[in-house]
């Protein structure tokens, strides 16, 4: 078990490198941002909270982000259509259901602080905001629509079946080239999210996660336009 973080780690430095406890320390109101220079356990000293048990659930968040970077590097290309799909569903669909929300709070949040000095900042805001919108609704599209009808061929093997699903998918890899233009455009008016002098923790933890959002589509689209929707394709 790799350890990131001691009890002497800054907190402005916990919330940058362990994926999603910034949750945490909202949740027991611990300030990451501008009080965040300073060692985690001082943090949790004022808080009154156990330092074992926070200590421990942070370590949690890290090992689960390991964990889950590790099933990512799984050869695919021959798992059944079910266990794809059902991958894709509770691996990248639940990340961007969690992600999507807590980084529009983020996004908006230097936007608003640091807009009039940063005005790039706003065209962010307006990109980000159209990807969320244009995932979410493609994520209902995928599980309601386009995921049942490659499950009912890999259930049937029924040409008909495969016809049906088929003629779901060309507006599905539309949607993932607009995803990926949106994507493009904001490494393109961040400089390739490039920080600012002197930016803030809040600052850097939401061009990072902006990072990986990216990432994480980046592997989310590759299943889906380079190895489910080709097999199902190819098929005879």
């Amino acid at each position: 078990m790799e350890t990131v973080f001691t009890r002497d780690t800054k907190v402005r430095d916990i919330v940058i490198r362990v994926p999603r406890s910034d949750e945490l320390f909202k949740t027991h109101k611990i300030d990451f941002c501008c009080g965040g220079n300073r060692p985690i356990h001082e943090a949790i000293e004022e808080k009154g909270l156990d330092e074992a048990s926070i200590l421990t659930s942070l370590q949690s968040l890290y090992d689960q982000a390991v964990d889950m970077k590790a099933l990512d590097e799984e050869d695919w290309t021959s798992a059944p259509y079910s266990i794809l799909i059902d991958h894709v569903i509770h691996r990248h669909h639940r990340y961007l259901v969690e992600e999507l929300p807590d980084l529009s709070f983020y996004v908006t949040k230097i936007f608003r602080v640091h807009g009039d000095s940063h005005p790039e900042l706003a065209e962010l805001h307006r990109l980000y905001h159209s990807l969320k919108t244009e995932l979410e609704h493609h994520m209902v599209k995928e599980e309601q629509f386009v995921f049942p009808a490659i499950r009912q061929y890999d259930e049937s093997n029924m040409e008909t079946d495969r016809s049906a699903a088929l003629s779901k998918i060309d507006e599905l890899e539309a949607e993932h080239e607009e995803a990926g233009n949106l994507l493009k455009q904001m490494r393109q008016v961040t400089s390739d999210f490039t920080l600012p002098e002197g930016a803030c923790t809040t600052y850097k933890m939401t061009f990072q996660r902006l990072e990986q959002l990216e990432s994480d589509m980046f592997q989310h689209v590759h299943l889906e336009n380079n190895i489910m929707f080709p097999r199902l394709a190819g098929e005879a």
